[in-house]
């Protein structure tokens, strides 16, 4: 009776004791952002989902990333990357404790290790041993964070494989874009429906409505959207060559592009122009020339139906690109008036360059603190420059590298793949989506592109997956697993 008495006296001291922790965790929480207190009401039922319909919760997951940009004042994003890390981790975890394989690749252990020495000049500015100190370490870890958040990415995709058909992986990844798309077609024909922060369509966020004059979908900027579209574009090219079923596919490129040009976005018309340049060269022929000038064609038509794409393709003339008689310093010196994009840029990357790169040029000033570095409130719209900046000349060496692994990794699975095989066939557009980035990288932010690089990512991943013995369904998968499991309880 006693041992009773005891016992029960422990059970009441352990519950008050859990019942004050909760309390003083909740307090805590409500205080820093009461928005937090119903993060365990969403994330039990996630967890549950997650781990009883694997398959379709990543997925799923997935597909929402394009619409959390409009809710970054209430660091949903951040939420949502730490969330998918941790779900990776805990589906990790759980998979390794009960025996069972954790698919990898050999650019998943070089994207880890890559990532890991980045963490370095995170280490460093505590030290003082780049150009900025402690007092900038919360943004440099962000920074990490969100590389590291790709790495988990690619990881839990790699999970999906031999489960999932590639093809319906990837087609699955296009439901993102029905939000994004919905709200630029209204962003272009019905602004007045939508709320404020889904109006606008510059860095300096919502605007009248009768100054619109770019989209932007549910992205935080319309460069962003573009590099998006651009990716998805080269994957419904992917499909329109690899389907039965081709008027859906000519349909949704149509509207793609659409929206792409909508945009008003220079960068993305550089991008495409590499694009299409590096998927057509390999494979010259009259036909694929043609088409791919028609193509681009098309969009400088579109891109100069306005008033303001019109605008934007003459400033190019008043640039030393396009103008012989401009030098750069000239060009600098109109930068202060003349609302010329591309020679404020060249003012910027002057100032980078001549200014703030000498003071710490081996090492930079830290991860993610090319703002901080310049002083002047900006991105150096520059990633090349940007990476010299942050990390010096030997992350600038980190960063490079980086790219170059990842097409090597294209280039090993296209010689692995069989010709014109559908595999082949995506490694070969994501090969050329990849210059396409590198050389928007030369005059705006893409490395700074979040969802571009998550769908980036893990369309890399699924380029990897075993396609020769992929199932032909989920059903498949799942009458493959029944069977295994009837066959395990029969012996």
């Amino acid at each position: 009776m006693f041992t009773n008495e005891l016992n029960r006296h422990s059970r009441v001291i352990w519950l008050t004791l859990a019942g004050i922790s909760i309390g003083a965790v909740a307090g805590f929480t409500a205080g820093v952002n009461p928005l937090y207190l119903f993060l365990p009401v969403v994330a039990v039922p996630i967890v549950v989902y997650f781990f009883t319909h694997f398959e379709q919760a990543v997925l799923n997951l997935l597909a929402v990333r394009t619409c959390l940009d409009p809710f970054s004042g209430k660091q949903i994003p951040a939420i949502y990357a730490l969330g998918m890390d941790g779900l990776t981790l805990l589906y990790v975890t759980i998979t390794l404790l009960r025996g069972r394989r954790i698919y990898t690749d050999s650019f998943w252990w070089f994207f880890v290790g890559w990532v890991l020495l980045q963490g370095l000049w995170v280490i460093l500015l505590p030290l003082e041993g780049v150009g900025l100190n402690a007092d900038y370490l919360p943004g440099s870890i962000r920074e990490w964070i969100r590389l590291f958040s790709w790495v988990m990415i690619y990881l839990l995709v790699m999970q999906l494989k031999d489960r999932l058909p590639p093809q319906k992986a990837i087609a699955w990844l296009f439901l993102s874009l029905v939000i994004p798309v919905t709200v630029a077609l209204m962003q272009m024909f019905v602004p007045f429906l939508l709320p404020d922060f889904l109006n606008g369509g510059g860095a300096i966020g919502a605007m009248p409505v009768a100054e619109i004059s770019r989209i932007k979908g549910t992205m935080g900027h319309p460069n962003a959207f573009a590099t998006t579209l651009l990716l998805f574009i080269s994957l419904t090219y992917w499909k329109l060559t690899n389907s039965f079923s081709k008027f859906p596919w000519f349909l949704i490129m149509g509207l793609l592009a659409l929206c792409f040009v909508s945009t008003k976005a220079l960068t993305g018309l550089t991008m495409l122009a590499a694009f299409v340049l590096v998927l057509v060269i390999p494979r010259l022929s009259f036909l694929n020339l043609i088409g791919g000038a028609l193509f681009f064609a098309v969009i400088i038509g579109l891109f100069a139906n306005s008033d303001f794409g019109r605008e934007r393709l003459g400033s190019l003339s008043n640039t030393p690109l396009l103008n012989p008689d401009l030098d750069t310093s000239r060009a600098i010196l109109l930068s202060q008036g003349d609302n010329n994009s591309f020679n404020w840029r060249l003012a910027q990357w002057t100032f980078l360059m001549s200014k703030i790169f000498p003071q710490s040029p081996f090492l930079g000033f830290g991860l993610g603190l090319s703002i901080e570095a310049g002083g002047n409130g900006y991105l150096p719209h520059n990633d090349y420059i940007r990476a010299l900046i942050e990390g010096g000349i030997t992350g600038f060496v980190t960063y490079m590298g980086f790219f170059i692994a990842q097409g090597i990794r294209l280039i090993q699975l296209i010689r692995a793949a069989p010709p014109k095989s559908p595999q082949r066939n995506l490694c070969v557009i994501l090969l050329a989506v990849m210059f396409a980035m590198l050389a928007g990288m030369l005059s705006d932010n893409i490395w700074s592109h979040t969802i571009l690089f998550s769908y980036w990512f893990t369309a890399l991943a699924i380029a990897g997956w075993n396609w020769d013995d992929a199932p032909s369904s989920l059903a498949t998968h799942e009458s493959r697993k029944n069977s295994v499991s009837l066959i395990t309880r029969s012996s």
